[in-house]
């Protein structure tokens, strides 16, 4: 087992990735530095082996398949996870993996929005997104994450083994916050300095596609983790659409002593019925959702026994 582990997912960064290699290797020497390369069509591989790297490969497309096949492939006391296009500075490395190590922390959160993110970052929609998509998580699942899509983190042995990958692309980020702060793992924050990508490096994500995947991971997530909420407010609003709808055919009941419109009154119940479904769809799943968290909790202390019992 590796004492730290730098995991660089990569896929046609050839104008940066050796950079980042020997920058990972200087500020964490005692490191084993992996790039996972995602099918690049670049000398990327080429660079990063000749940097020192270990090259391993993932044939999935996506940010998410690259993830789950360096979870479930290395074996370490901490990882290092950074992308590959050099926009975040690796000496801030070694505070990080401080406070997995020393600290207990389960997932260390690269902050750059605290610090140059919104003036180095040249795309104003992916400025306005981060914003949504932090407020959104913070409100819905009551917490306090400085910063969800960023690509710099560090994780501990338990985080890793216990993730359940699903996501394939660019929403990984925020299912990983989302997974953490539901389960109460410890999460600490560490502002870094962010800088745009050099020239002729161009961004993968998609501002507005991979943005719609990232909003449905969080409405998939919340409805997951906290059913009852999800499905309470469902059966809220499909209520109050059926007593609207109800008013004006009971006035007119009351004024003429007939029901003048009754399939209005045959929807009203119909909606009636659905919102008291979905009442109890929320119940039922949020007795399961509690029984998956003991089930985690045992997973995590199995986990947290190997690691101790290594160490």
């Amino acid at each position: 087992m590796d004492k730290v582990a730098v995991l660089i997912p990569c896929y046609n960064e050839e104008r940066t990735i050796a950079k980042v290699v020997a920058d990972a290797k200087k500020a964490l020497p005692e490191a084993v530095v992996y790039v996972y390369d995602n099918n690049s069509t670049d000398r990327s591989v080429e660079l990063a082996s000749q940097a020192g790297a270990v090259i391993r490969h993932e044939y999935m497309q996506g940010k998410g398949n690259v993830i789950r096949r360096m979870f479930r492939e290395i074996e370490a006391e901490c990882y290092i996870m950074v992308d590959g296009d050099d926009t975040y500075p690796m000496e801030y490395a070694r505070e990080m993996v401080d406070k997995v190590l020393f600290h207990n922390a389960d997932m260390v959160v690269g902050d750059r929005l605290s610090s140059t993110y919104f003036t180095e970052n040249k795309r104003p929609f992916h400025n306005f997104g981060n914003t949504v998509v932090r407020s959104s998580i913070n409100r819905l699942f009551h917490c306090d994450i400085k910063d969800i899509m960023t690509g710099y983190r560090a994780f501990s042995y338990g985080f890793v083994k216990t993730f359940p990958v699903l996501s394939t692309g660019f929403e990984i980020e925020t299912e990983m916050t989302i997974h953490a702060v539901y389960n109460k793992m410890q999460i600490e924050n560490v502002i870094v300095d962010y800088r745009d990508r050099p020239a002729g490096s161009e961004s993968k994500l998609n501002t507005f596609s991979d943005g719609f995947k990232v909003i449905n991971t969080i409405v998939k997530l919340y409805r997951d983790y906290k059913p009852m909420h999800f499905f309470g407010v469902c059966a809220l609003v499909l209520a109050l659409i059926a007593v609207i709808l109800f008013i004006p055919v009971f006035i007119a009941y009351v004024e003429t002593g007939k029901v003048l419109r009754f399939p209005t009154l045959f929807g009203c119940g119909f909606i009636g019925l659905a919102a008291i479904q979905s009442l109890f769809t929320g119940l039922i799943l949020s007795n399961m959702a509690v029984r998956n968290r003991r089930d985690f909790e045992y997973r995590l202390t199995l986990v947290t026994r190997k690691v101790n019992h290594v160490e």
